[in-house]
């Protein structure tokens, strides 16, 4: 068997009671963190609260060479496998358990929280409001890319709010100065959502004890300190009247918002 536990948002802390039971059930215990940052954790931490030895596999591990590693031993074994946030958040573990079940291979998930779903609670923003989410990457090969903000724009256009994952070493500022980028090179073609007159919410630490959770224009937003990393980033589309409020008393939003 497979069973894909999710760690939950922040430190080893967040598992569930029914994640723990299968690790400490586990013939072996595998964890990867690519696809989501550790926040809090360490591996050492986890394996002294969770009472077993936890061995973390690369990328190449679980998308390239799986089939001789962690799924040839699930063919006979207990495998436990780790990933921050909710089990089934990455495409990449869906694709696992999907070879997983060509291999004949029993499959369990095993859900903990997630940002996707924690980061409405946090900012007080309705949940069903929220559109597609995207990710803001570092530039490849010098090129930024604008899905993110393509997104934000068709977001808008509905009213709805987005939802920016960050990459897992990058910080809120320098993901708004990416957009503001990519703001400037579409100006020219009129396909803008006026940078320094919308609204973001930047969020860092997820499930400690002192997120921080701040609301501004996004010109003033990208001078924030936010603190260590996890960090997030939504931007809001259409406010109804409880969440212009929730982003004042909660998200410390200017009045005039």
């Amino acid at each position: 068997m497979l069973t894909f536990v999710g760690l939950g948002l922040y430190d080893e802390k967040d598992i569930s009671l029914k994640g723990l039971e299968a690790i400490r059930d586990a013939d072996v215990v595998y964890a990867e963190f690519y696809t989501s940052p550790l926040g809090d954790k360490t591996v050492e931490m986890m394996e002294e609260v969770y009472g077993k030895r936890i061995s973390v596999l690369e990328r190449g591990d679980v998308e390239e060479n799986a089939e001789e590693g962690i799924l040839k031993l699930a063919k006979s074994k207990k495998v436990v496998l780790l990933s921050g946030g909710d089990a089934m958040i990455a495409t990449t573990h869906v694709d696992l358990r999907l070879r997983a079940i060509d291999m004949e291979i029993e499959t369990r998930i095993i859900h903990a929280p997630s940002i996707s779903s924690a980061v409405a609670g946090l900012c007080g923003l309705q949940s069903y409001k929220f559109g597609k989410s995207a990710t803001v990457a570092p530039p490849y090969k010098g090129v930024i890319s604008e899905m993110p903000y393509d997104t934000i724009i068709a977001n808008k256009e509905r009213g709805l709010h987005t939802l920016l994952y960050l990459d897992i070493s990058m910080r809120i500022n320098e993901g708004l100065r990416l957009l503001e980028a990519v703001d400037e090179k579409k100006k020219e073609k009129g396909e803008v959502f006026t940078f320094k007159k919308s609204i973001g919410v930047g969020i860092a630490r997820a499930g400690s004890d002192k997120p921080v959770v701040k609301a501004d224009y996004l010109d003033v937003l990208k001078n924030y300190e936010f603190g260590e990393l996890p960090h997030v980033l939504v931007v809001p589309g259409d406010l109804h009247f409880m969440e212009k409020e929730a982003l004042i008393k909660i998200a410390q939003a200017l009045r005039a918002i």
